[in-house]
């Protein structure tokens, strides 16, 4: 087995203790950092999504998987910082005013950094002008993604779409997601794009922002 393949199963599987170290190992043989993450780890990733969608696997298996991979992405990030990979910008993340939950927002966080990106996670019970606010902060901004459990707060996250629709702020996408939220409240709400698991919302993000 190569050491590419060591650590893709490492992350499907959640090998968290060795990650790191197979990661370092890669790059001592003289393994690009960029294939060490696109080939070993977000493919690794990919799997994993496909699994969750399939319910071969369940939320708890894919955090564990993700988190692995954000170990092995940290050992990786002064390599690929100093090479000519370019990150793809920064997403702000955030649950809407009103709604507590973070498993779900968590994890698409992991996933869409895992995919390249900046992630500012904005925690949970996100207020309106906190999200507006952190586009004017950040206008290197690509991605926007509101997340909500409840069906009592789909009405704050279509507030919240709209004060960022009409902040005039430009630059970026808007996503949206949770259990309660389908594509045609997406469409209402004026968003660029809406998935259904964390997988799918990563590769989404990416093509919205390329």
């Amino acid at each position: 087995m190569s050491k590419i393949d060591e650590i893709a199963q490492a992350v499907e599987t959640g090998k968290s203790k060795l990650i790191e170290g197979l990661v370092t190992e890669a790059l001592g043989e003289g393994i690009e950092p960029i294939k060490i993450l696109n080939e070993g780890m977000i493919k690794a990733m990919g799997n994993v999504g496909e699994k969750f969608q399939k319910s071969e696997i369940f939320v708890p298996e894919m955090l564990v998987a993700a988190r692995t991979m954000k170990k092995g992405v940290e050992v990786l990030k002064p390599k690929l910082a100093a090479g000519d990979t370019t990150r793809l910008g920064k997403c702000i993340i955030g649950t809407v005013h009103g709604d507590l939950h973070d498993i779900g927002k968590n994890l698409v966080a992991l996933m869409i950094e895992s995919a390249g990106f900046e992630v500012i996670d904005l925690g949970v019970d996100v207020a309106t002008d906190t999200f507006v606010s952190a586009i004017k902060t950040n206008p290197d901004t690509k991605v926007v993604a509101l997340s909500c459990l409840l069906t009592t707060t789909m009405p704050s996250m279509k507030e919240t779409a709209a004060a960022i629709k009409a902040s005039g702020l430009a630059g970026f996408k808007l996503i949206v997601g949770g259990a309660p939220i389908t594509e045609d409240f997406a469409k209402q709400v004026g968003a660029d794009g809406y998935t259904t698991d964390a997988a799918s919302a990563a590769v989404l993000a990416k093509k919205l922002a390329s």
